[in-house]
């Protein structure tokens, strides 16, 4: 071994190996359990899935030390190639993959199964490490900003071609590398307010109120909060805020007069004329100040009614039946416990009967009777739910505590815009994958078939992200060529 591989294995950050070791440990007894019968062979028979993912997590750390040997130099040169590579990939998917579950998004070679859309997400990462350290890049730059957007939204409109939309889905979590980055806030608000605007309109859809829904009554109360809470915090004109927050007041007070003599109020002929007559009065406002943040606060009023009125539209006819009833579940507004609320159901049951400290190893009763459809893959945390109760289910969430602790503060201890970026965006998606997979096992999201990372069975999910943590490995080994000068 050269002096300067000797070098780099100095250099490894090997807590965050010994955390990785732990996990896809814990999470390949985890599937033993989950698949277990009162048949089952050992633990590391090949016959058994914990036996393929044992398999799968040798030829993980074969991958991930051979990426540490790789210069670090060749992932910052070859970081457009890469990346250019594994989008000709998921094109070519959608056209050789076969089609299982109506997603055409595994290549099949042989025995062996690989979704490439896995391995897009470390391309994805190095070639906006790659465009954040170019030479005076500014991400404040429309140009730049776009360029940026572009090579995040490429691989997801890919993937949603490929009928694979929780993967998809996986890549908006590089919004938070670029909020780290300099992203202005509004963006993070915006993307909240949205989905608070979604998820109202809809839980609410079927409540009548004043002619219209009880969900479009609370939405066109918080854009009117929304615009007074922007133009006292965001754009600082005081005099503008309480000049709406007062017409407000007093056209609401009117609204209620009415009321009670009884006049008939419909919702979108008193709210609808309200909320564009104050738009037209800070026009005029911005008018008199200039002050162009007042024209930012219009365009997020317009663009929550725009979203208000066509919520129901891109429900019913974009979305999928599946989709629709998924979201329908999540949100409470139908049970479906014999369809799509089935495994859901399911799952909740099994991490309840957990109680604090389990059944114990291999006595999950729900698991056992295989109650709960791909406990496995997508709903393995159920099944530590239930066999070693809340106890082991908050030591899961404390080694992923642990592990993106760890990454950002390898993110922060870099010397280069291109090794800071590049761990930031593999915080993002752990975090994105954590939130998402353990939200849907407990109900509180939507079932889209995001695994739990390094516990949940299957090689492209664990080589995909073995290849994410170890380049950064990798990257981070060599920081002290890189310092500062």
């Amino acid at each position: 071994m050269s002096s300067n591989e000797n070098s780099i294995f100095k250099s490894i950050d090997w807590f965050t190996i010994i955390l990785y070791l732990v996990m896809t440990i814990y999470g390949a007894i985890s599937i033993y359990a989950a698949k277990y019968n009162f048949d089952a062979t050992s633990l590391f028979s090949f016959e058994t899935f914990s036996g393929k993912q044992f398999t799968w997590i040798i030829l993980s750390l074969c991958l991930g030390f051979s990426l540490l040997l790789i210069d670090r130099k060749f992932y910052e040169a070859y970081a457009y190639p890469i990346y250019g590579g594994m989008i000709l990939l998921l094109i070519l998917t959608i056209f050789i993959a076969p089609n299982v579950k109506g997603s055409h998004s595994w290549i099949v070679l042989g025995p062996v199964s690989l979704q490439p859309a896995e391995f897009a997400k470390f391309a994805t990462a190095l070639a906006l490490a790659k465009l954040f350290s170019t030479y005076g890049f500014n991400l404040n730059s429309g140009r730049n900003m776009a360029i940026a957007v572009g090579i995040i939204m490429l691989p997801i409109l890919i993937i949603i071609m490929q009928n694979e939309t929780g993967s998809a889905l996986v890549y908006c979590s590089l919004v938070f590398m670029l909020y780290r980055e300099g992203m202005t806030g509004l963006v993070l608000f915006a993307g909240l307010a949205a989905v608070v605007i979604f998820v109202i309109t809809l839980k609410y859809a079927d409540v009548p109120f004043m002619d219209i829904t009880m969900g479009e009554f609370v939405v066109f109360i918080l854009l009117m909060l929304i615009i007074v809470g922007m133009l006292h915090i965001y754009c600082k004109s005081h005099f503008a805020a309480r000049n709406v927050l007062l017409g407000y007041l007093a056209t609401g007070a009117l609204a209620i007069g009415a009321h009670y003599l009884g006049f008939d109020i419909h919702g979108y002929l008193f709210f609808f004329p309200v909320i564009i007559i104050s738009l037209i009065y800070l026009v005029w406002e911005f008018i008199r100040m200039n002050n162009h943040r007042i024209l930012t606060t219009i365009g997020f009023a317009i663009a929550g009614m725009c979203l208000l009125f066509t919520v129901n539209f891109a429900f019913n006819e974009v979305l999928k039946p599946h989709q629709q009833m998924r979201i329908k579940v999540a949100l409470g507004i139908e049970d479906d416990i014999r369809g799509q609320g089935y495994n859901v159901n399911q799952s909740k049951i099994a991490i309840g009967s957990g109680g604090l400290l389990g059944k114990g190893f291999l006595n999950g009763t729900q698991t056992k009777f295989g109650y709960v459809p791909e406990q496995h893959t997508d709903f393995i945390y159920c099944t530590i739910g239930e066999e070693q109760g809340f106890v082991g289910s908050v030591a899961v969430l404390v080694l992923f505590l642990a592990l993106i602790l760890r990454v950002i503060a390898i993110a922060e201890r870099q010397h280069t815009a291109f090794a800071r970026v590049y761990a930031y965006c593999v915080a993002s998606i752990l975090i994105f994958h954590l939130s998402i997979n353990v939200g849907m096992v407990l109900g509180l999201c939507p079932v889209i078939g995001i695994p739990l990372p390094f516990f949940s069975y299957g090689g492209s999910s664990l080589w995909g992200f073995t290849t994410l943590l170890f380049i950064l490995l990798r990257i981070d080994a060599s920081r002290s060529q890189y310092g500062v000068w």
